[in-house]
C-alpha cells in the first residue's frame, strides 16, 4: 500500500502563536505535539493534507494561499503571499504545521472533505488517495466534540466524552473499523468537526498495516483535541 505513514492533529486557530497570546501553557503541548507527530511523515514521497471544507474533492497544491486575518493574525498567511486566500480553515492551520517541520519539503496537495459527506463518501476518497506507486503520508486535521465541558464553545453533551474516548482508542490502536463507523449525526450534533476526515483516513489505510500512537488528548477550552502517529 502506497500510504506508509499517517498523522491526526486538530486545527484551531490558537495553534498559530500569533493568535494564542495568553492563552493556556497547555496550547504550547498542543503544538508541540502536533510538530513532532508531522516531523514522522518525512519519509514519504507526497504528502497529503485532508481537512475539512465546503466540499469533498477540492484539490490545492503548495502554492495555495491560506490567511489567518479572519482569526486576528492579518500577517500570517501559507502558501504564496500574493496570492488570494483559498485555504479553508483545517488546510490553512495544516500547511502552518507543516511549514514548521522538514516535511515542508515533500511534494504536497491538500483536499477537502464536506463536513455532511456520508461514510462510505469519506472511505471511497481515502481509497482513491491511497491509489497510485507513490509512497504517500497523510496529514489528517480534525477536532472531537466542541460540547466537552460548561465551558465549550457549544453547551456540555452528555455523550461528548465518551465520542472523543472512542475516538481516542481508536486513533492510538490504528482502528480503522471503528472510525469508519462513526455515526456522522451524532458527531454533528457534538459538533466534532474531524469525524469526515478521520473517515478518509479509516478509507486510505484500512490495508496498510499501520500501528498506531496516540501523542495527545485533552479538552482545552472544552473542546477534544487529539494527535496521533500512524506507521509501519
Amino acid at each position: 500500500m502506497p500510504v506508509v505513514a499517517a498523522a491526526v492533529c486538530p486545527h484551531p486557530p490558537l495553534l498559530i502563536p500569533e493568535l494564542a497570546s495568553g492563552a493556556a501553557p497547555e496550547l504550547n503541548d498542543l503544538r508541540s505535539a502536533c510538530l513532532t507527530a508531522i516531523e514522522h511523515l518525512a519519509a514519504a514521497d507526497t504528502l497529503v493534507i485532508v481537512g475539512s471544507g465546503p466540499v469533498t474533492g477540492t484539490r490545492y497544491d503548495a502554492t495555495a494561499t491560506g490567511s489567518f486575518g479572519p482569526y486576528g493574525a492579518p500577517g500570517v498567511t501559507v502558501g504564496s503571499p500574493a496570492g488570494t486566500p483559498v485555504l479553508p480553515l483545517s488546510l490553512a492551520v495544516g500547511a502552518w504545521l507543516v511549514e514548521q517541520t522538514k516535511t515542508a519539503d515533500l511534494q504536497r496537495v491538500s483536499i477537502t472533505v464536506a463536513a455532511t459527506e456520508t461514510p462510505a463518501g469519506c472511505l471511497a476518497l481515502g481509497q482513491e488517495i491511497a491509489q497510485g506507486n507513490e509512497r504517500i503520508a497523510l496529514l489528517v486535521m480534525g477536532d472531537g466534540s466542541a460540547r466537552r465541558s460548561d465551558h465549550a464553545p457549544v453547551h456540555l453533551h452528555p455523550r461528548a466524552e465518551i465520542f472523543d474516548s472512542t475516538v481516542a482508542a481508536a486513533l492510538e490502536l490504528a482502528d480503522t473499523d471503528t472510525l469508519a463507523a462513526l455515526d456522522p449525526d451524532l458527531a454533528t450534533e457534538l459538533h466534532a468537526a474531524g469525524r469526515a476526515p478521520w473517515q478518509v483516513l479509516a478509507g486510505a489505510t484500512a490495508l496498510a498495516g499501520l500501528r498506531g500512537h496516540l501523542g495527545y488528548h485533552a479538552a482545552p477550552y472544552g473542546v477534544g483535541y487529539f494527535v496521533a502517529s500512524w506507521a509501519l
